[in-house]
C-alpha cells in the first residue's frame, strides 16, 4: 500500500524495504507494470525469491540483499529520493532487524545524499508509553512482545541521531480493516481512551503524507484511532 501510493504521487524511485513473499510477489509485479514512471525496487535475502521475481521491466531492480548488510541496501538507496522504513521481523520475537537495519539504512542514505526519512516504528516507544492500556504495558510489550518494543526503541535513537531530514511514526496495532477516517494524529502522552488499533491502509496514507509535506519534520508522531 505504501508503495502505490508513492507511485500515485510520482516519487520516480522507490524502495521495498521488506522482502515479498507468497502473494505480494505477484502485487510487487503489479505495481511494475502499473506505474511505469517509478522505478521500484526490492530486497530480498533467499535466492529462490529472487529467483520467482523473474519478470523484465525497465522499472524493476532485482538484488538479493540483506537489509543489515549495507552493501546490500547501497545497491538499492543509490538514485533514490527518499526513504520509508516499515522493517519488521516476521513471526518472531526476537533479533534487532529493525535497529540493524535502520543503521545500514541510515549509513547508505548519508553516502548518497538520500537527506528526507520517515520511520515507522510503534506507538508506545519513547513518550507515547503513557498512551497504552495495561494490555499492552504489560502483556504485549512488557513480556510477548518485550525484544520487539525494545528493537523499536534503538530504532528511534538511530534515527533521531542521525543528520537526516526525518520524521518517526508511532502507529497503533494494525488491522486489514477499511480506512474510518476518525484517525487520531500527532496524540500527546496525555490522551487516553484510544482503540489502539489502526488499519494499515490509513498508516500507509499518513506516511505518504508525512513524506511530502514535511509537516513532521523531527518529530515523533503517534497515530491511532
Amino acid at each position: 500500500a505504501e508503495a502505490e501510493l508513492l507511485a500515485q504521487c510520482g516519487v520516480q524511485d522507490i524502495l521495498i524495504a521488506m522482502q515479498p513473499v507468497g502473494v505480494n510477489i505477484e502485487r510487487f509485479f503489479e505495481l511494475v507494470i502499473k506505474y511505469p514512471n517509478s522505478s521500484i525496487s526490492t530486497i530480498v535475502d533467499d535466492e529462490e525469491i529472487r529467483d520467482k521475481i523473474n519478470l523484465e521491466h525497465p522499472n524493476l531492480k532485482r538484488a538479493a540483499g540483506d537489509v543489515t548488510n549495507v552493501a546490500d541496501v547501497c545497491l538499492a538507496t543509490e538514485g533514490s529520493e527518499a526513504v520509508i522504513i516499515t522493517l519488521g521481523s516476521g513471526r518472531s520475537r526476537s533479533g534487532r532487524v529493525r535497529s540493524e537495519g535502520t543503521q545500514q539504512i541510515i549509513d547508505a542514505m548519508q553516502r548518497y545524499g538520500v537527506k528526507r526519512l520517515v520511520c515507522q516504528t510503534t506507538l508506545g516507544a519513547g513518550d507515547s508509553w503513557s498512551n497504552l492500556n495495561f494490555f499492552w504495558k504489560r502483556i504485549m510489550f512488557g513480556v510477548l512482545l518485550r525484544p520487539v518494543f525494545e528493537d523499536h526503541e534503538r530504532q528511534e535513537q538511530l534515527v533521531k541521531a542521525s543528520d537526516l531530514d526525518w520524521t518517526i511514526v508511532r502507529p497503533s496495532a494494525f488491522t486489514n480493516g477499511a480506512p474510518k477516517g476518525l484517525l487520531k494524529i500527532d496524540i500527546s502522552p496525555e490522551q487516553r481512551g484510544l482503540t489502539l488499533k489502526i488499519s494499515r491502509a490509513e498508516v500507509a496514507e499518513f506516511l505518504i503524507t508525512s513524506l511530502r509535506e514535511r509537516s513532521f519534520l523531527y518529530q515523533a508522531v503517534g497515530i491511532s484511532y
